[in-house]
């Protein structure tokens, strides 16, 4: 009872964090008043919507606000969905490659000048390609061993960031260069209704996917003999839960670049809050990292006149998180 009281309160607490930021920004919106704006198509408000306010909320805002819930909810899912396949809680998409494979087909794609829906198949190609390969030389070398698959991400995301300086290096540098830089660098700025779908249409999907196989992942956390003990087929139950996570990750990073750090520190905060059962663990843990990056947005749109990159912000939040978990994960070996 207590964890479904603490899923509704995250919740409740997201949705009143959307509304608020809705009116956020250089034209301020009080609260009542963007409820009426997002109201006004069925409820006639007592002071008329012009235009302008219809603009600014329905159109420029509510996407980008939708585009952070979901990458932030996605990024936190999958990274938990990771943590606990691969019994590491050290282990996220960036961890494991999965961003820079995807980062890779991000800018080969801006290279060859492909938008939207052809970004986003080499960017789901590569993200996945790292992700298998990271699983390779992790189960190749030790089974076991949290530090062979840390290097692993280490050597696959190292690979493809030397790809990604390549597709720079041979991209116009009065044209794609900039594209690809700013990208890169993580950020809504560019959102809209198209790229909202796009991202949406995978996160939900490939989501409820993982939500409906959380209690599966719990036996994959207790290893791969405890796992077949009880019928379930490991094998194929994992490709499927790393192609859904690949798909999240792949969706995210071709919509708004790279944004790090998410999916390794918000299901920590999660796990302090809910317990290490994926069955609670995941939906907080969705809940949070959108309500996390939500927040990040905000600061990162409104604190300067020039936006700064989600990227930077969640760097300077994530790097240190990670640092001590490594010293505590050290301490407990």
């Amino acid at each position: 009872m207590r964890q479904h009281l603490l899923v509704v309160l995250l919740a409740l607490l997201l949705a009143i964090a959307a509304i608020a930021s809705l009116g956020l920004g250089r034209v301020d919106i009080p609260f009542v008043r963007v409820i009426e704006i997002l109201a006004s198509p069925w409820v006639e408000p007592p002071v008329p919507v012009s235009p302008m306010e219809w603009s600014v909320v329905a159109i420029v805002r509510l996407p980008r606000i939708a585009m952070s819930i979901l990458a932030g909810a996605g990024l936190s899912l999958a990274g938990a969905t990771l943590q606990g396949v691969f019994r590491n809680p050290l282990v996220g998409p960036q961890v494991v490659g999965v961003s820079a494979g995807a980062a890779f087909g991000g800018t080969l794609a801006i290279l060859a000048g492909w938008q939207y829906l052809g970004l986003l198949g080499p960017a789901f190609a590569f993200g996945l390609s790292a992700l298998l390969l990271v699983y390779t030389l992790s189960t190749a070398v030790s089974k076991s061993d949290i530090l062979v698959l840390v290097l692993g991400g280490v050597i696959v995301s190292g690979f493809f960031g030397a790809l990604v300086s390549l597709m720079q290096f041979l991209a116009d540098s009065q044209d794609k260069l900039p594209v690809m830089v700013f990208w890169l660098l993580g950020s809504f700025a560019t959102a809209n209704a198209d790229k909202a779908w796009l991202l949406a249409a995978p996160v939900l999907s490939c989501g409820a996917g993982l939500l409906m196989l959380r209690w599966r992942i719990n036996i994959l956390s207790m290893g791969d003999e405890d796992a077949r003990a009880l019928g379930v087929p490991v094998a194929a139950l994992r490709w499927v839960v790393l192609l859904l996570t690949a798909m999240i990750v792949s969706a995210q990073v071709a919509v708004s670049g790279m944004i790090g750090w998410v999916g390794l520190v918000v299901p920590h905060l999660a796990r302090m809050l809910a317990g290490a059962d994926h069955r609670r663990l995941m939906p907080v843990s969705a809940l949070l990292g959108g309500l996390f990056l939500l927040m990040v947005d905000n600061v990162a749109r409104t604190t300067t006149a020039a936006e700064i990159p989600l990227g930077i912000l969640t760097a300077l939040i994530g790097t240190p998180v990670f640092a001590v978990l490594l010293w505590r994960n050290r301490r407990n070996a």
